[in-house]
């Protein structure tokens, strides 16, 4: 009801001051995803970018109010993303942050129906994720590193990302608090501010444990302002995702991958560790998937990889035409 009275009451000033209502139901619900569904920052920003293009598109056919969209005018927004040159997968989660918005104008009361309930999202085209070989792993993490802060920085970063399966948003949001190296766990917030633990072992430990004695202490700078941060960048202050991908794509260079991303690394990991046997399960929970069938794409990377071996390995994998002569 408060909230309804408040709608009401911008309705009033944004027709007084000149303003499209529609960029207040939006405002609205911008501040319902952080609030009440806690909605991690990442999310937030890329539903307002989406949003922000929407109510152009809107303004532009002099629509003022959310609620009065129809389904034509909906997917004359899809047509027009296509137009664009959008991928299939762009213009689904548009789709999807659209279905949302018209949902909570409904639920609210400020719409009678919503346009997007009878309208079919794009075919995405099934695309398995890249991954790594393990040589590839091998070659990149194996190679010698140079004992400076920095790059003993940036060799813990692409372990803990393989190691571990974590996304870049994960790792740089990691505190020392979070490095529980003794017990062989990190503590991760993921999307939504949902918390897990990771095992970490092995060269991942190992390279970590190095970089928090020898590799922090050189990053941090007495005029910076003090942080619990594990990476550090250059001024003493948090690494950003931005940087982690500039990381891990040098990275991928030397070893002759172009445009390797973190999420490569973290598909590679999920990979391999089905591929060594793992339970599906284990997988879900240490990657922080909240549905299995998330998880479950890796099954299918993991059947590919397997037809890839018995095509180069089985000695009668190969069609002969001699033997049919």
């Amino acid at each position: 009801m408060l909230y309804r009275r408040r709608m009401r009451r911008r309705r009033t000033e944004a027709a007084g001051e000149g303003r499209g209502l529609v960029r207040e139901q939006m405002k609205e619900y911008v501040s319902y995803l952080r609030i009440e569904r806690g909605s991690s920052p990442l999310t937030v920003s890329a539903y307002e970018a989406d949003l922000r293009d929407y109510a152009a598109f809107l303004e532009a056919r002099g629509i003022d109010d959310a609620g009065e969209v129809d389904r034509a005018t909906v997917a004359a927004y899809e047509a027009e993303l296509f137009d664009r040159g959008y991928a299939a997968s762009t213009v689904d989660r548009h789709a999807s942050v659209l279905k949302g918005f018209h949902r909570f104008l409904v639920r609210e009361g400020h719409a009678r129906r919503n346009p997007t309930d009878s309208l079919p999202l794009p075919k995405v085209p099934d695309r398995l994720p890249d991954v790594l070989s393990a040589s590839q792993v091998a070659a990149m993490l194996d190679a010698p590193v140079e004992r400076a802060p920095a790059p003993l920085r940036n060799r813990a970063i692409l372990e803990v990302l393989y190691g571990c399966g974590l996304r870049a948003s994960e790792c740089v949001g990691l505190d020392l608090a979070d490095a529980m190296l003794d017990e062989g766990y990190l503590r991760i917030v993921g999307k939504g501010g949902k918390e897990r633990v990771s095992p970490i072992s092995g060269t991942a430990l190992q390279t970590l444990g190095d970089y928090l004695e020898r590799g922090r202490p050189g990053l941090e700078k007495p005029y910076a302002k003090a942080t619990s941060a594990v990476f550090l960048n250059a001024r003493g202050g948090r690494l950003t995702r931005q940087s982690v991908h500039a990381i891990v794509a040098k990275a991928g260079l030397a070893i002759g991958v172009q445009n390797l991303h973190p999420h490569t690394l973290r598909h590679s990991f999920a990979t391999h560790m089905l591929e060594g046997g793992a339970d599906l399960r284990v997988i879900q929970e240490i990657l922080g998937h909240s549905d299995i069938s998330t998880t479950q794409i890796y099954t299918h990377v993991s059947r590919a990889h397997m037809r890839e071996e018995y095509l180069a390995f089985h000695p009668r994998a190969k069609y002969n035409k001699n033997n049919y002569n």
